[in-house]
């Protein structure tokens, strides 16, 4: 297994009273393998994955419990020295809004050239950033590397921000809503190019977004995170075609579909109320306030992610921790 994350704590403030942002997460990303990480903005999504490769800062976060292990290495006890090698070399990350990852001061060639210094000193590191800036659909490498951010659209910049995390030909990609800023036409490109450079550099991702319909073709695993908690988990095609969490179901029902006269879809169902503050979160389920589902045991007692009766995963299955849901009354009982 590549990257092995189990019960992972990420909090906030003391942990007297702590704001519990990341609580308890576990996942599992194979080798070359594509993982999704899905939920609403605000579930902990983004803190879960920076801390992959310890990048939210301690103080103020607490790395409170838990285990992250790459290639076997407990990231967690790794020193400062060891952090630096791992991040962008074997870990790389792209982000949602390269206007803000991209130094709006440099140009495009120095930002890209500065990553291969640092981990690939031997190769010409000019020629082989406009290779890069050409293998990511930018045109004219060399004109490119003179050009600033603020001279370039959105999707232009996303793909000199997926240049960059790709110059270390890292082991995994960890690609954080990187098609949220993005028109639709724009994002269907800038997915297509990930995903065929990934196949190209045998790479794996992780792939975080809130739109449960970009993952369908993406990914061959996928986890459903609520309020810093994972509550459904399994093969994506069996999680979207069969969802077993209400959370996961509304999620899907807010997905756009198209169609016309009778074949017309319904109207978008949105999800009532909002993610809790992980600092104010209810007891029992937190999805309970939420959820039409809800019985008087979800709000005082909260169930533990448990393999699902009846959609098992088949043994074997790479990348997986099997079909799980957390849900006192899951869908399909």
């Amino acid at each position: 297994m590549l990257l092995d994350v189990v019960n992972l704590k990420v909090w906030f403030g003391s942990r007297a009273q702590p704001v519990r942002a990341v609580d308890g997460v576990s996942l599992a990303i194979p080798e070359g393998g594509t993982v999704a990480l899905v939920g609403e903005s605000g579930c902990g999504k983004s803190v879960t994955a920076l801390a992959l490769a310890r990048l939210v800062d301690e103080p103020p976060a607490i790395y409170a419990g838990g285990e992250i292990r790459f290639q076997g290495r407990d990231v967690l006890g790794l020193d400062a020295k060891a952090l630096r090698g791992l991040r962008g070399a074997e870990i790389a990350y792209v982000f949602q809004d390269p206007s803000t990852s991209l130094n709006p001061v440099l140009t495009v060639g120095t930002q890209v050239m500065e990553s291969l210094r640092l981990h690939r000193p031997a190769v010409d590191v000019r020629a082989e950033a406009q290779r890069l800036l050409a293998l990511v659909g930018l045109a004219d490498g060399a004109a490119r590397m003179r050009t600033y951010p603020h001279q370039m659209s959105g999707g232009q910049r996303q793909r000199v921000a997926i240049a960059m995390a790709l110059a270390c030909r890292p082991k995994l990609l960890i690609a954080d809503e990187p098609t949220t800023a993005l028109d639709v036409t724009v994002q269907a490109q800038i997915l297509e190019r990930i995903g065929a450079l990934q196949r190209e550099f045998g790479m794996a991702m992780l792939l975080i977004t809130h739109n449960l319909g970009l993952v369908a073709g993406l990914a061959e695993q996928i986890y459903v995170m609520y309020a810093g908690r994972i509550v459904e988990s399994g093969p994506t095609e069996r999680v979207l075609t069969a969802p077993a969490h209400p959370y996961t179901r509304g999620l899907l029902d807010a997905v756009p579909r198209l169609g016309h006269g009778a074949e017309a879809p319904a109207r978008l169902m949105g999800i009532p109320g909002r993610v809790p503050h992980p600092g104010q979160l209810p007891a029992g389920c937190k999805f309970a306030p939420r959820c039409a589902r809800r019985v008087a045991r979800c709000e005082v007692e909260e169930p533990e992610l448990e393999a699902v009766a009846g959609m098992e995963q088949p043994a074997g299955t790479a990348g997986s921790r099997g079909r799980e849901v957390r849900c006192w009354v899951p869908l399909g009982r």
